[in-house]
């Protein structure tokens, strides 16, 4: 199994300042091709462009959230895709698959040309795993990687954190909420598997279809 690149560079700054700079990337000389360059736990990982069955997901959510707004004018929420997230908190920078925030704090953050967004600004991230990068996205799991994005998101107080696990051995979907800054831990709230409607529950109170969904490859 293919695992996202962990390696250890001599930079001239540390990686998470690098990467808020904007110049991680150019250092370590990774082709503007959709490669994305995060840092989690302090470490710089290095993850292919999602596949096209992969933004399907991200894309079947965000229309069911596009919905929810055209039948009700006053429907709060908005999605931006592949935005840096800045979590100044703990020194990490990531780049969610969704993220969903309320529609003045996104129109706030455009209206400054915002280059990143930040914890407090967001109420829920959605990571949809890939084959590449899936421990990265996950609950740390015993005797791997003790920081995940799943702790890093939990840290900051991102209230809630849906979680598309694609992986063929036990795809599904897990919506994690109440995390704990101390423990960098979530709790589950909801599951769901592939192939029906899911509905999320309040505050966000829309829906999306998982119908074309499907696990990876072996």
């Amino acid at each position: 199994m293919s695992v996202p690149a962990i390696a250890h560079y001599t930079l001239p700054d540390s990686p998470y300042d690098m990467w808020v700079r904007d110049e991680l990337r150019d250092y370590l000389r990774l082709p503007h091709d959709g490669t994305r360059v995060e840092v989690v736990g302090g470490e710089i990982i290095v993850s292919p462009g999602p596949t096209v069955d992969h933004n399907g997901i991200v894309a079947d959510i965000l229309e069911g959230l596009i919905l929810a707004k055209a039948g009700h004018p006053d429907f709060p929420w908005r999605a931006v895709q592949t935005t840096d997230l800045n979590l100044v908190e703990i020194g990490d920078g990531y780049i969610p698959d969704l993220i969903v925030l309320e529609a003045d704090i996104l129109a706030q953050a455009r209206s400054t040309k915002a280059k990143h967004l930040f914890s407090h600004q967001l109420d829920m991230v959605v990571e949809v795993t890939s084959k590449s990068n899936a421990p990265v996205d996950r609950e740390p799991a015993f005797g791997r990687r003790a920081a995940t994005k799943w702790t890093g998101y939990a840290q900051c107080v991102i209230p809630y954190y849906l979680l598309v696990d694609r992986d063929s051995k036990g795809p599904g979907i897990t919506l994690f909420a109440e995390p704990d800054r101390r423990s960098g831990r979530y709790q589950v709230l909801d599951s769901w598997e592939f192939g029906g409607s899911v509905r999320l529950p309040e505050p966000f109170g829309f829906s999306f279809s998982t119908a074309e969904w499907e696990p990876w490859g072996e």
